[in-house]
């Protein structure tokens, strides 16, 4: 009797245990800055709100765009980056000036061409609210057009709020540090290649760097994200871009994406874009796939209709910047007499430096060439640490 007692007792302290940690859990679960909406409204009463938003500017299953509306916030444009204001192009696809048909509010482009609007657009405008979820990695875009809106906004004394969002890849700092003369839209600042900032904190360096011009009249303000540290584990509720499908694809996006200024395939056109490798005639590994045309993710991707051989890496285990993936393939096609650097000048953006392709064609190890921007690293994590907020 006793003994039933006693177990009894345990399996009721244990579910009281259990259901006691899952209130903690959710307690303190991440609130992102778009959530905490008595942190912004009121500076945004009275005034005329442009939004540089995309698909993944949720406020739980709402759209940033509708929850504000319904709050009465008079928005007068919505400015679309690279994939547009639903998410729905593919890298590097023109993405044009529009009305949005919900709520036919004008659909401002700052992908292509009008990267940074004029004075004119900014005209009706009192504050920027940028509300995106970037990867944590220099070459994609989302920073590049931060960086342009927040510098339009500095020209004319519009005021610019960054509503913070998680960096999945916010624990690794890796990669060469930008140099000045290798800078585009892929690499626009001095940074390493995973700078293990969120948007939020590298505004607050774009700024306080004087990364852009008039950056001392900036009136800058980062709704940071609640109950985060630098070892929350984040999983996008949102795919931030159309090939970038999910977890695993983020992961690998650091060091797959070098592989764009090659002849090799990473997946576009497929349905585990960058989770893969894979090449024609020469077989990179035993997996296969043939790449399709996906309207609104990859029209024209490389290897189209054709079966190309390589890696499957959807269950690897990598994270970080893995460089053996590049200069494996790199060794092979060159013993094949095959060209592996096509587009020289872009891998050049990607790393911000010839360096980093240099050494590969030297034949450096991945250990040896990581050394060679330790210096560096250590010299940025020095400078970003006032800006950092968690």
């Amino acid at each position: 009797m006793f003994k039933t007692v006693f177990f009894i007792f345990l399996f009721i302290l244990s579910a009281l245990f259990t259901v006691t940690a899952h209130v903690n859990e959710a307690k303190h679960s991440i609130t992102v800055g778009a959530e905490q909406f008595a942190m912004y409204l009121p500076q945004l009463k009275n005034k005329r709100v442009g939004l540089v938003v995309n698909q993944t500017s949720v406020v739980g299953q709402t759209h940033l765009v509708d929850s504000l509306l319904t709050k009465n916030i008079n928005i007068t444009k919505i400015f679309a980056p690279e994939h547009g204001f639903r998410g729905d192009h593919d890298a590097g696809a023109h993405v044009k000036n529009a009305v949005d048909s919900k709520t036919g509010i004008p659909l401002i482009s700052i992908y292509g061409k009008n990267k940074k609007p004029s004075a004119k657009v900014l005209s009706d405008i009192d504050i920027i609210i940028f509300d995106i979820q970037d990867v944590g990695v220099r070459f994609y875009t989302y920073i590049s057009s931060m960086h342009y809106m927040m510098e339009a906004a500095a020209e004319q004394g519009v005021e610019f709020i960054v509503l913070d969002r998680p960096n999945p890849n916010i624990s690794h700092i890796d990669g060469p540090i930008l140099e000045p003369q290798f800078k585009s839209f892929v690499g626009m600042h001095p940074i390493p290649v995973l700078h293990g900032m969120t948007v939020g904190e590298l505004a607050k360096m774009i700024k306080g760097e004087g990364w852009i011009n008039q950056a001392a009249e900036l009136q800058l303000s980062v709704i940071a994200v609640d109950h985060y540290t630098r070892t929350t584990p984040y999983s996008l509720p949102v795919k931030p871009s159309p090939n970038l499908p999910n977890d695993q694809s983020i992961a690998l996006y650091p060091s797959l994406c070098f592989f764009e200024a090659t002849p090799i395939s990473i997946g576009r056109g497929t349905d585990f874009a960058f989770q893969v490798i894979g090449y024609s005639p020469i077989a990179l590994g035993d997996f296969s796939f043939t790449p399709r045309s996906i309207k609104g993710a990859a029209l024209n991707p490389k290897f189209k209709n054709q079966l190309v051989k390589g890696i499957d890496l959807r269950h690897s285990d990598t994270t970080g910047l893995n460089l053996n993936y590049l200069i494996n393939a790199y060794q092979q096609l060159t013993e094949a007499k095959k060209l592996f650097f096509e587009r020289a000048d872009f891998m050049d953006k990607l790393a911000g430096t010839d360096q980093f392709r240099l050494a590969i064609e030297a034949g450096r190890t991945a250990e040896e060439i990581k050394q060679s921007w330790q210096a560096g690293l250590e010299q940025f994590k020095q400078q970003r640490a006032p800006y950092l907020l968690y």
